[in-house]
């Protein structure tokens, strides 16, 4: 199966050739999508040595985040080589150095916690493209807050990290601080195999005639597809963030609702998303992106611990009025999506969507105003469920905060939810100054006006 792909991805030296997703990425985040930061607010002093420690069983656990990669501008060709041993350093911030960064909250009042994942989110190690280079898959940092406080941020490129993947990480990251077991974890060998050679058999054929009628519709649906209000598409751009958060009981509420209909939350949250940003009598179709984890369903099955980016996108477009029903349009974006999926679109048309995004990539004009918007929204199939539980205690975990850039191409508004503790926490990340943290902010409130007014 596939197996002159996988013999193309294999290079001696310890590493592989970026397959066709993970290439999409590589040409992705020089542009500023695809840096993956996890921020963790902590109460106690994270010891450089301690944490360095922490970080190197992590890398030798996870080849791919011994990897460095490897750029070859002649060959248009990336690869991941992997060290045979681990070699990480983390950077430390005293607090006069992260008061400057803390300073750049311009009038807004912003958490530190949230403006040092910005700061993270756009810091880019992967930038260059023009000549031979090498960098690595993963950085770390550690910034000292006031009030005896601080941040640990890792931050990794997006073709080694995926959401399921940074789930794991932090959960592997506490477990070995405050463990002195060396625990077995899978995948220390080689690293693992792109999604596209574990496909199942049969499931991403289609005739080219098929794939030529879908990539024609896939740009007409971009072309016709109603964007949120451009402020600034001709400045350089940066990823901000602008947190939802809801109380317990109105979260569960959602979720309720959610069960009743017989959808998932990422329904909800996108029909949120249109409803808050559809201002016009007339009818305008946006699109939304669903990104899943196809782990469990490729061949063989792979679990969460083996990280790497497993995830695929489905593109479905929607045409909203003025007046819809929070309840009835997240059945309606729900369930396109599943049809979509039974139809195993998010394997077979991810060539499609792959080449799209390196067209755009290299021709912006090609987008409205070059703005490279693919969508207004993206979701998670799934939410992530965490509960607070000893380990994070006994690091002085207080919060986090996890996300990934979009100011290159990408969506309007990328939505990174997690139920904690029974609260919906929703990351929502967006391009400056494309779109304004005050228009953000404004669109937000709105969605939470309308999950919280229109459910149960």
């Amino acid at each position: 199966m596939y197996q002159s792909l996988v013999e193309m991805m294999m290079e001696p030296k310890g590493g592989r050739i970026a397959s066709g997703t993970e290439y999409s990425w590589c040409r992705a985040v020089p542009g500023g999508t695809g840096i993956a930061v996890l921020a963790i607010l902590t109460s106690k002093v994270p010891e450089t040595s301690g944490l360095q420690d922490a970080l190197n069983k992590l890398q030798s656990y996870h080849p791919i985040l011994r990897s460095r990669l490897h750029t070859n501008p002649s060959k248009n060709t990336f690869s991941f080589v992997t060290s045979p041993t681990t070699f990480i350093q983390v950077k430390s911030f005293n607090l006069s150095s992260t008061s400057k960064i803390l300073e750049s909250s311009e009038r807004f009042s912003i958490a530190p916690l949230q403006l040092i994942l910005e700061h993270e989110l756009n810091e880019n190690a992967w930038c260059n493209l023009k000549c031979t280079s090498t960098t690595d898959m993963l950085y770390a940092s550690s910034y000292a807050l006031p009030d005896a406080k601080w941040v640990v941020a890792l931050r990794l490129h997006v073709a080694a990290c995926d959401r399921t993947t940074a789930v794991s990480l932090l959960k592997e990251l506490l477990l070995v601080l405050v463990s002195d077991d060396d625990q077995e974890q899978e995948g220390r060998g080689e690293v693992n195999l792109a999604i596209e050679a574990l496909i199942p058999e049969g499931k991403a054929k289609k005739a080219l005639w098929a794939r030529g009628r879908d990539m024609l519709t896939y740009s007409v649906n971009s072309l016709k597809s109603t964007n949120l209000k451009f402020i600034d598409a001709k400045s350089p751009r940066s990823s901000q963030v602008v947190r939802l958060q809801l109380n317990k009981d109105d979260t569960e509420r959602i979720l309720l609702t959610c069960k009743s209909r017989g959808i998932k939350l990422c329904g909800m949250l996108a029909a949120a998303g249109l409803i808050a940003a559809h201002n016009s009598d007339n009818q305008r179709k946006y699109a939304v992106a669903t990104l899943t984890d196809c782990r469990s369903i490729l061949e063989p099955p792979l679990s969460n611990h083996r990280f790497g980016f497993y995830h695929s996108a489905i593109m479905n477009t929607h045409l909203i009025k003025r007046g819809e029903k929070l309840g009835d349009l997240a059945k309606k974006i729900y369930t396109a999506f599943a049809n979509s999926k039974h139809c195993n679109r998010h394997f077979s048309d991810m060539a499609d969507l792959n080449f799209l995004m390196c067209k755009a990539i290299e021709n912006p004009s090609l987008t409205p105003a070059s703005s490279l918007r693919s969508s207004f929204v993206s979701v998670f199939e799934d939410s992530v469920f965490d509960s607070s539980n000893e380990m994070q205690q006994q690091v002085g975990l207080e919060d986090y905060m996890g996300c990934a850039s979009v100011h290159g191409i990408g969506p309007s508004i990328a939505l990174f939810d997690t139920i904690r503790d029974g609260r919906l926490d929703c990351v929502c990340v967006y391009p400056s100054p494309l779109h304004s943290r005050e228009q953000m902010q404004e669109l937000v409130e709105k969605m939470k006006s309308v999950l919280v007014q229109n459910v149960g």
